[in-house]
């Protein structure tokens, strides 16, 4: 198959491979508008799935989808001095509402009669304008909580990017929560990054970090934020998800107060989390290998494509007198199912087409099969192949994705903590993040040392982890006192 052959191996460039693989696989391409990407429908097929297991996800946690206005008026942003100065380089203007013909006849331009009083953003993420909204909806202990989650595109001007990684325009989910309580609004942030945490193993079949981010690191106009890291097979860590405890910030910059039980008149506490078509990026790179994709079953679009293998009409009625009855019975367990009957392609470019496509159980039938009883699987993270007999293979078939997507997590988890190590003196931390993974090492507490590490090294604090070792020490730069390690790691 010559789209596979012209697959970048890993081991040549890692970089060009996932490019390659994105455009190969069918899931995304490069847009007209620079920056920004098409994503495909198979792709989309994909983000479908996480979209559908995430939003029952919300549900199950008590939340609500609404939609919000794309363009927000540029005073609102004014208003929350920190997330202002946090999004301004990355927002996109709009300064005229109408276009009008050129005189010369040259195509359209701009009417400058139709300038905006006031111009608009578009957005760049919704705390602004829903915050303008909640206004409107609380004023008493009564109408709260609050817990709405909004499915969405937003806009951050990106001079650099890469197809699902970082794109000028991308989709996500942001939930935006108003809280009677700090207590409240801390437990819901903490609640969403476990949301976030089981969807990332449960679903993706990937081993994630849970911490909180450093002063540094932490989103703008946020008191914290919780974020999800993982590490990608290249020694690159990739930041999957996030939750934010806004506490009365935004509720302050838009005088949101509400009457308490007390009578007494009080800020509301907020929070918001997100993650975003990044999520694909990150699937991507931590599960796939040189012959193409490799999903997790649990959101692969085609969990098992069957191939018949014939020479005439004769042989495919008997074949699909054969599949008909197990297609049927692996739908009935909720399983995802493609009969490749196509007479254009041949057995060969099926079996290269799917491999790269990833999907997790390849079956394969022939005239033979049949006569004997058989019938011959593969599995698509191993590339194993075995011949089993057909009585009984829906059964075996269902067992056999739960242990590709168990086996993907394992191999993922494996990874991930073959490349973590501890280290103590700032010498050996130089050395070890050449070789990239995470490096646990202890970090005096300030900005400063955190842009020097940045600065000298590339490596950021990707989190401090919650859960992990939290023994004191020293700084391996200044030698200060260190509360405990945290998570360093060169990232996308």
């Amino acid at each position: 198959m010559a789209e596979l052959k012209e697959l970048t191996k890993r081991s040549e460039s890692y970089s060009q491979w996932y490019n390659d693989l994105v455009l190969k696989a069918d899931l995304a391409e490069q847009s007209p508008v620079r920056g920004c990407m098409v994503i495909k429908p198979y792709g989309y097929a994909i983000w479908e799935k996480m979209q559908r297991v995430l939003d029952d996800m919300f549900k199950e946690t008590g939340h609500v989808n609404a939609y919000f206005p794309l363009l927000i008026p540029k005073s609102f942003l004014s208003r929350e001095a920190e997330h202002v100065e946090g999004f301004a380089k990355e927002c996109a203007v709009v300064t005229h509402y109408r276009l009008k013909n050129a005189e010369d006849g040259s195509g359209v331009v701009v009417d400058p009669a139709a300038k905006l009083e006031e111009e608009m953003i578009i957005r760049p993420t919704s705390e602004t304008i829903i915050w303008s909204s909640y206004k409107n909806w609380i004023q008493s202990y009564r109408d709260l909580p609050i817990k709405i989650n909004q499915w969405a595109n937003v806009m951050r001007w990106e001079m650099r990017t890469r197809l699902f990684l970082r794109t000028a325009e991308f989709l996500w989910q942001e939930g935006h929560t108003a809280h009677a309580t700090r207590e409240e609004a801390e437990e819901e942030a903490r609640t969403m990054l476990h949301v976030y945490n089981d969807f990332a193993n449960n679903y993706m079949a990937l081993p994630v970090v849970m911490g909180v981010k450093s002063a540094n690191e932490r989103f703008a106009g946020a008191l914290d934020t919780y974020t999800i890291e993982g590490m990608m097979q290249d020694g690159k860590a990739l930041q999957c998800g996030t939750s934010h405890f806004l506490g009365q910030n935004f509720a302050k910059a838009f005088n949101v107060q509400f009457v308490d039980k007390s009578n007494n008149l009080e800020y509301v506490w907020a929070t918001s989390w997100g993650v975003s078509t990044r999520l694909m990026g990150a699937l991507i790179m931590t599960h796939s290998d040189d012959n193409g994709l490799v999903l997790p079953p649990a959101l692969a679009p085609i969990q098992v494509v069957i191939i018949p293998i014939c020479k005439n009409e004769e042989q495919m009625s008997t074949i699909r007198s054969k599949v008909d009855p197990m297609i049927a019975e692996l739908k009935k367990l909720g399983i995802t199912v493609k009969f490749d009957d196509a007479d254009n392609k041949r057995p060969g470019f099926k079996f290269a087409e799917y491999e790269l496509k990833g999907v997790p159980v390849r079956l394969v039938l022939g005239a033979r099969d049949i006569e004997n009883g058989t019938i011959e699987v593969m599995r698509r993270d191993t590339l194993a192949k075995e011949t089993r007999e057909i009585e009984g293979i829906v059964d075996y078939v269902k067992q056999l994705l739960d242990d590709i997507q168990s086996n993907l997590h394992a191999k993922a988890l494996a990874m991930r903590e073959a490349s973590t190590r501890s280290v103590d003196t700032y010498e050996e931390f130089k050395t070890e993040i050449e070789k990239g993974g995470f490096i646990l090492a202890h970090w005096d507490g300030t900005p400063e040392t955190e842009e020097q590490i940045k600065n000298d090294t590339k490596a950021t604090i990707r989190c401090i982890p919650l859960g992990w070792d939290e023994t004191p020490g020293t700084c391996m730069v200044t030698g200060k006192p260190s509360a405990r390690r945290v998570l360093f790691a060169r990232a996308y």
